[in-house]
């Protein structure tokens, strides 16, 4: 998968995400809109993890190809 590929998964996903907010504040969630928000909040981790692996392994001279999707368990945990 190209980094283009990826940015515009990333952004198709984050308006999803923004639409399921909008709806969750004005009360009008169900709860499956709530799980999906849950499940876009961890695709979105590994998409922006997998995006930051390429560029990384592509400016130490590796081939980006193989940054490979994590598990959610590895991106939610990761501490800033």
């Amino acid at each position: 998968m190209e980094d283009e590929n990826i940015l515009t998964r990333i952004n198709e996903l984050a308006a999803e995400e923004h639409e399921l907010f909008q709806k969750e504040s004005r009360g009008e969630a169900s709860e499956e809109d709530v799980e999906r928000l849950r499940h876009l909040e961890v695709t979105l981790d590994q998409s922006w993890d997998l995006l930051h692996q390429r560029r990384a392994r592509r400016d130490a001279g590796l081939d980006p190809d193989d940054a490979k999707v994590r598990d959610e368990r590895t991106v939610e945990g990761y501490v800033n």
